[in-house]
């Protein structure tokens, strides 16, 4: 089984992937391959809503993103990392994720996922929410922890020392495993995702 972290700070060793890498950390002692994945600092072209993806199963912008829905494809396992920007998740995080699950949303469905914010002090709840919102669209299960899955801390040194923001990160990997062992432990059972129904589309303005 293999978890991605997906770092969405442009910074590669700072206050969010230190959080990560405590996730993954518990995850490999649970015997759980991991890959943190850099966004990186580049920018990230926006999803245009073109629909292209939507006949060849790639987004029309050939970067970055499309291999990443490459590698989500082989994916057990999600965790999606945010810094805090006015309040916010970045610009960044927002479309390599309105990009993947647009053009790649079958490789992420119905696998377990979790969302991490970073912040100095405070509009971590806000970003929580606006990036779980792509996991709940695609039916894939939020992984908690014991608190909100947050850290707090303008360096890396300082995320270190907030005790309770790391022993979330890895109770989050705690139970990041054991929904995985659980799922996999279910399908050796026979016990399959659910098939939904096809998407229909209501338009309320007629």
């Amino acid at each position: 089984m293999k978890v991605l972290l997906f770092n969405g700070s442009p910074r590669a060793q700072g206050c969010t992937f230190t959080a990560l890498s405590e996730v993954a950390r518990i995850l490999s002692e649970e015997g759980i391959e991991t890959e943190i994945v850099q966004i990186g600092a580049k920018p990230v072209q926006d999803c245009i809503g073109c629909r292209a993806c939507a006949k060849t199963g790639r987004c029309v912008f050939d970067d970055e993103v499309n291999g990443w829905i490459e590698r989500a494809k082989s994916a057990d396992g999600f965790v999606f990392g945010t810094p805090v920007y006015f309040a916010h998740p970045t610009g960044r995080v927002l479309s390599a994720m309105d990009r993947m699950f647009y053009a790649g949303g079958s490789a992420f469905a119905q696998k377990p996922a979790a969302v991490v914010a970073s912040a100095r002090r405070a509009g971590t709840t806000a970003s929580l929410d606006a990036i779980s919102k792509h996991l709940s669209i695609s039916q894939m299960p939020i992984v908690s922890s014991t608190y909100w899955n947050m850290v707090h801390g303008s360096s890396p040194e300082e995320v270190v020392r907030d005790e309770e923001g790391m022993q979330t990160m890895r109770n989050l990997g705690k139970n990041m495993a054991w929904i995985l062992k659980c799922i996999r432990a279910g399908r050796e059972a026979g016990v399959l995702p659910p098939q939904c129904e096809k998407t229909v589309r209501t338009n309320f303005i007629r």
